[in-house]
Formats: C-alpha cells, sequence, structure tokens
C-alpha cells in the first residue's frame, strides 16, 4: 500500500488534466460495476480478476470489473475521476487515503455491510476502528499488512548469531553481518512509503505511535522521535551505499540476493524466497521487530486495507454492498488473501481458521512466521488513528511522506535527526 499525495488544492486545480477510464465515462458499462485496486503486481492483478470472474459467474445482479490503478498517482487520479463526476463504484483505500477521499466529497457510509459482517465474522479492532467517523463506518474492511523482521537465518548461524530482540541487539547484528560479502541490513531512505513504514514501525517500538496532541495538533517532535531517528540514522550506516534510492523493492532484492542479511517488511517475502534465494524455508527467519531496551513496547506500522463505496445510484451501491460481502465469506475469502499469501493478512475472527486461508502452499510452510505476522497484527498501529483518533487531514501528511523527506534529510545532507525531526514538524504543521 503506497501514496503520495499532492496539496489538496493543487490536485484538485490539475485534475480536470488527469481523467482515468472508470463506469461512468461512456464504455457501455452502465450494466457492471466498476472496481479500482491498487494492486499493481501481475500476480494480484490475475488473482484478483479470477475473483471477479467467480463472482461473475454466479449471475449477480450487477457483474463486477477490476481497474487498476497506480498507489504513486492515486490521489490525483481519484480527484480528477471526482471533479468529473467519474468516480468508480468502489475504491480499495488504507485509513489515510479514506480520509481524502472523503475530503473529495466522495463516499457512502457502509455501517449497515460493516455491522452485520462483524456479526457474522468478527473484526479485530485495528480492521474497523480507523474507518469509523461521526458514528459511521466508511470502508468494509478486507484485508491487513504488518511489518516484521525478517533475517538470513543461514548468515546468521554462521556468525553465531541470535534473532534480535532489541534496538542493541538489531544494531550488534547489522554491524556483525556488515562484511566485504554483503551488507548488514537493507534500509529503504527513499522519500517514498516504503521509508515512511519502516520508520514509523520503529516509533511504534519507542512509544511514539501518536503525533498528535489530544486536541489534533502535530506533536511529531517529541525526544522520543528523535531517538527513533537515531536509531535509524545508525542502523543506515550498516545499509547499501544507494539505499537513497530504495523503496520496496530494492531491500527485498538486496536481501534475496544474499547482499543483505536483515530487513523490516511485509509478509510479501514468504513466496519468492526459495526460488530466488536457493535456500530452504528454514533459512527465512522471522521476529517481532526489535524494540528499545528500556520503556520499548512491541509494535509496527499496520494497515487495515478496505474498500469505500463511492456510487450515488441506490441500486449501483447495494450492488457494491453485495459484492463485498461475498468476498469476506469465508468460502471466498481464503482466495482473497492468497492473492499475495503472507502479504494480505485476515482481519476477521474467523477468517485464519474457518476459509482455506492457511491450506495454500505458501501459507502452509511458512506457518511459523504467519503466526508471527498475526501477533504483531495485535499490537499495529497507525498514525492518524492511535487510540480511536480520527484525523481528517492525515491523507495530508502520509501523502506527502513527511517522515521520509526527515530520513532524506539525515542521509544525504547530513543533518542530525534532532534537526531532521524539527524540520519535519514544521512542514507536517504547515501542511496541517
Amino acid at each position: 500500500m503506497r501514496s503520495r499525495a499532492m496539496g489538496f488544492t493543487a490536485i484538485m486545480a490539475a485534475s480536470a488534466l488527469v481523467l482515468s477510464a472508470c463506469g461512468a465515462d461512456g464504455d457501455d458499462t452502465d450494466d457492471e460495476l466498476v472496481v479500482w485496486h491498487l494492486e499493481t503486481p501481475p500476480n494480484r492483478v490475475e488473482a484478483l480478476d479470477a475473483l471477479a470472474e467467480e463472482y461473475n459467474n454466479g449471475d449477480p445482479e450487477m457483474p463486477v470489473r477490476f481497474e487498476v490503478q497506480e498507489w504513486d498517482e492515486i490521489y490525483s487520479t481519484i480527484a480528477a475521476a471526482a471533479s468529473a463526476g467519474d468516480q468508480p463504484d468502489a475504491l480499495f483505500v488504507t485509513p489515510d487515503l479514506a480520509t481524502y477521499v472523503r475530503q473529495l466529497g466522495l463516499g457512502a457510509p457502509v455501517t449497515d455491510v460493516v455491522e452485520g459482517l462483524e456479526a457474522e465474522h468478527g473484526f479485530i479492532d485495528a480492521a474497523i476502528d480507523p474507518y469509523r467517523d461521526d458514528e459511521e463506518y466508511w470502508a468494509v474492511p478486507l484485508f491487513g499488512m504488518v511489518q516484521v523482521l525478517w533475517y538470513r537465518g543461514d548468515m546468521f548461524d554462521d556468525a553465531g548469531l541470535d534473532t534480535p530482540q532489541t534496538w542493541e541487539d538489531l544494531l550488534e547484528a547489522a554491524e556483525t553481518l556488515d562484511t566485504d560479502e554483503h551488507s548488514g541490513i537493507a534500509l529503504p531512505a527513499g522519500q517514498n512509503q516504503a521509508t515512511d513504514q519502516v520508520l514509523y514501525s520503529f516509533m511504534v517500538t519507542n512509544g511514539a505511535a501518536d503525533i498528535y496532541t489530544g486536541d489534533g495538533e502535530i506533536d511529531f517532535d517529541t525526544p522520543e522521535t528523535v531517538e527513533t531517528y537515531e536509531l535509524y540514522d545508525e542502523l543506515l550506516q550498516y545499509s547499501p551505499a544507494d539505499s537513497g534510492n530504495y523503496s520496496w523493492g530494492e531491500p527485498q532484492a538486496a536481501f534475496n540476493s544474499g547482499s543483505a542479511a536483515i530487513n523490516i517488511e511485509k509478509g510479501q517475502y514468504l513466496t519468492p524466497f526459495e526460488e530466488e534465494t536457493g535456500l530452504e524455508p528454514d533459512d527465512l527467519g522471522c521476529a517481532p521487530i526489535p524494540t528499545p531496551e528500556t520503556g520499548g513496547q512491541p509494535g509496527s506500522v499496520y494497515f487495515s486495507n478496505g474498500a469505500m463505496v463511492l456510487g450515488e445510484d441506490e441500486d449501483r451501491t447495494a450492488a457494491t454492498d453485495d459484492f463485498l460481502e461475498w468476498l469476506l465469506d469465508t468460502e471466498n475469502y481464503g482466495d482473497l488473501l492468497n492473492a499475495e499469501p503472507g502479504l494480505y493478512l485476515p482481519l476477521t475472527e474467523n477468517g485464519a481458521e474457518e476459509s482455506d486461508w492457511r491450506e495454500h502452499e505458501t501459507i502452509s510452510t511458512y506457518e511459523e512466521c504467519v503466526d508471527v505476522m498475526l501477533e504483531q497484527s495485535e499490537t499495529g498501529e497507525l498514525f492518524g488513528f492511535v487510540d480511536g483518533q480520527y484525523i481528517d487531514d492525515v491523507g495530508e501528511i502520509s501523502g506527502q511522506n513527511f517522515i521520509a523527506r526527515a530520513v532524506q534529510e539525515m542521509y544525504v545532507n547530513d543533518m542530525t535527526p534532532a534537526d531532521a525531526v524539527a524540520a519535519a514538524q514544521e512542514q507536517m504543521q504547515a501542511a496541517d
């Protein structure tokens, strides 16, 4: 899940130039639902298209067609669609993107759908809480994502290292494994969501998950946040020299090629590990993200991925609700989750056990790591939604990658962690 927002005003000014095809553009789609998703890897596109085909084979009142959009462009694309009155019937979102879409005047409450699914399947709190505002739910949760620590078990064994549990352990392991043959760790340091997310996961473990005051003002420049940037700055000494250009793919490529020993990321590491490394499954190490020696707590960035209903026609809205309910049915839910096994995690209390999700070869092979991710999900956080918050304009903060921008200031411009955090505080306040 990625996003890069322009400012709200700038997007609206440019929206007329950025139109994308959807259900209202004259392509004879009045009798089918158009759903935008942001999962661009071909295997995910294929899996979601297969789900739509299966649903359509059941002869629903309105069939479904998925259309793929880019995370890096979705803020401008959906703004353009809103401006033209040409939005899709539904859009896959994360909580921060959902707040932005609502600012565009789009989105219908889906409270009845969510409460019905809650009664039937049971959602974990982290799944539904970020979508609740004004006593309504604004998206139907579909799947979750969480980060954990990944490490090369073969390299750890050769070096006689144990699984890192604390920040000190992690620094020691990264330094020990930083050799002429490989880097100790591969961290993203580009101005992008990948860097935002890894840095924020460390913030969660250091008690700095909430970047807002109780009355919704920016509160980013804290001692705990500065400490977290100091850790990241130290770890970057053991990351490849081109980490300033890293997003999601580069750390994983370094990890699987053997040129890096440690990463922090979500569960997309499972499926390609054996093929790309030539190693056995037992050589993929996984653990909760290390915590500070004192005052630390388990945690990670956590994303509940859901779907917003954007259509205004009552019949189309009802048909969209039917499709989303179908996806969450235990007979279909495993196929949705296994569109990317290990990355998409169940959000319903019975989804992990009553669907066929665990029967997938990847999930069953890496069962221990899957359970680590499920456990990590219980302590996941997302800024703007900590402890029941709902910050209306958090999309403006997350979309402009201020957290990652501070990393760039340290890594590229040699700014101290304290100065980089202070600059990010000012930037966030100006954008808020």
